[in-house]
């Protein structure tokens, strides 16, 4: 069982990706597979005439902003179209793939942070009416049981909250509680990089192995987005998953490239 995470972010070739999915799924191996959508958020948001807002935690985290009208064009944007497209090119390499987001029987479950503290212009400041969770539960038998149907999962990181709400929930976190819940052989991160980099300006000083214990020590190196993967990494581990290969998903066979070790493999 790999649980895959393709990322949102423009570059990652999806098509590329899938067809190496689904020759795989061919061969009798079981896949789910959980998306971004940055990327398609952004565009949406800003043609919409509601641009996108990062901002930064207190631990350094950067994190979209999700108010209400943000959650809608995010939904829109992550399982209308992504979900549905990945569907649609798992579909047209033979794949039965089916399209969930988390609210789909309650698939991941939330706890909504409706308040956050971030730091803006060196000031701390509190903003509400947040739209975002992190996930506490999963329900692991819905997945079993659609892939005991012969179903591949492809899901989106929305989750429902523990008041009802739908949430905003970071993907790569998703996938590491997926991946852990699923007991998963391997979680597989791909995004627009080679995987982590001692320098983020040279593809060549890609970091290629790291042991489990030397994870925190590694984590240095992660700026941006590759801080999120990097927690999501220990999560899995945390979780039961025995190994993380974060992962070029820009190159010709992502997939193959990923399992034959050109990225970072963490266990």
């Amino acid at each position: 069982m790999i649980v895959i995470k393709i990322g949102g972010s423009e570059g990652t070739d999806f098509a590329a990706i899938c067809a190496d999915v689904a020759a795989r799924i061919a061969a009798g191996e079981k896949f789910v597979l959980v998306h971004g959508g940055s990327n398609e958020t952004n565009q949406l948001s800003e043609a919409l005439g509601h641009p996108p807002r990062f901002v930064t935690s207190v631990s350094g985290q950067v994190s979209r902003y999700t108010d209400r009208k943000t959650l809608e064009m995010f939904i829109m944007a992550v399982a209308g179209k992504v979900n549905t497209l990945l569907v649609e090119a798992l579909q047209r390499n033979g794949v039965n793939a089916i399209g969930l987001t988390g609210l789909d029987g309650r698939l991941l479950e939330a706890k909504r942070k409706d308040t956050i503290k971030v730091v803006e212009d060196g000031k701390t400041k509190i903003l509400r009416d947040d739209y975002t969770g992190k996930i506490e539960k999963v329900n692991v038998a819905l997945l079993q049981s659609l892939l005991m149907q012969g179903y591949t999962p492809v899901v989106a990181p929305l989750a429902i909250s523990t008041t009802h709400d739908a949430v905003n929930v970071d993907g790569d976190r998703a996938a590491a509680m997926i991946a852990g819940a699923l007991a998963a052989d391997m979680l597989i991160v791909f995004s627009n990089v080679p995987g982590l980099l001692r320098d983020v300006n040279d593809p060549a000083s890609l970091i290629g192995e790291i042991p489990r214990e030397r994870l925190e020590e590694f984590a240095q190196f992660a700026k941006g987005r590759m801080k999120k993967k990097i927690m999501g990494t220990g999560e899995a581990l945390a979780g039961g998953v025995k190994e993380i290969r974060l992962a070029d998903g820009r190159v010709a066979h992502p997939l193959q490239n990923a399992l034959e070790g050109r990225c970072t493999v963490i266990h």
